[in-house]
């Protein structure tokens, strides 16, 4: 049984052997779907295990891929899904480079957890993101610092495929109950802003989007 609500994933997620804890996941997926915004919640290896409609509608025109499906793993989907950046926008820098953190301090924690090796050695095989996560990445992380490893209150861009949003902003919302933390869950929310205008370069042209989900580049952090 996948607990999904609002999507499909090729292989559930293993079902937890309580049945308090299915009978809460099942009501949690309802209390996710009520949302109007996409919400989702995952695990310590960023594996999804509940997601909205709202959360379905954002990725839902990302083609397939056999490791990196949002409805799989997040953090897969944002390093290694070349469609990635076609929602996700300042893909690179605003959230490459956040989810390498989270990723580093994941590795930190439970380095010798077989999916996330399994990330590790999938980073090590481009040399570019290799590159930023030896070098980039700690630079980048003591410029911002703890902030680096911190979700909750952040606002990153969107391209969202529905018009009425388009091109606009999400402040990331980390709401996690005790009894869901218990069962080693976090929970995020994209809440939705005002809709802005494409981004524009100097010459007043719009820039093009980036589709290509490996860092090409580190930049600095925005203040």
């Amino acid at each position: 049984m996948a607990y999904q609500a609002g999507g499909q994933r090729s292989e559930p997620r293993p079902v937890p052997e309580s049945p308090e804890a299915r009978a809460y996941l099942q009501d949690y997926a309802a209390l996710l779907e009520a949302v109007s915004f996409p919400s989702f919640v995952v695990d310590h290896r960023w594996d999804v295990v509940l997601t909205n409609t709202a959360f379905t509608s954002l990725f839902g025109g990302v083609g397939p891929h056999p490791t990196a499906m949002p409805h799989d793993n997040f953090l897969r989907f944002v390093l290694f899904h070349p469609d990635a950046g076609s929602v996700l926008g300042e893909h690179e820098s605003r959230w490459c480079l956040p989810m390498l953190a989270h990723f580093e301090a994941a590795m930190e924690r439970r380095g010798h957890d077989p999916a996330l090796q399994a990330v590790r050695r999938d980073i090590a095989q481009d040399p570019i993101m290799e590159a930023a996560y030896r070098h980039g990445l700690p630079h980048w992380i003591r410029a911002v610092g703890d902030a680096a490893v911190v979700s909750d209150g952040a606002v990153r861009p969107l391209l969202h495929p529905d018009p009425r949003w388009g091109a606009t902003d999400c402040r990331i919302i980390e709401e996690t109950p005790a009894t869901l933390r218990d069962l080693g869950c976090t929970r995020f929310t994209l809440v939705l802003r005002e809709t802005r205008p494409p981004a524009q370069d100097p010459r007043g042209r719009q820039r093009p989007r980036r589709a290509a989900s490996h860092l090409s580049v580190v930049t600095a952090p925005e203040a």
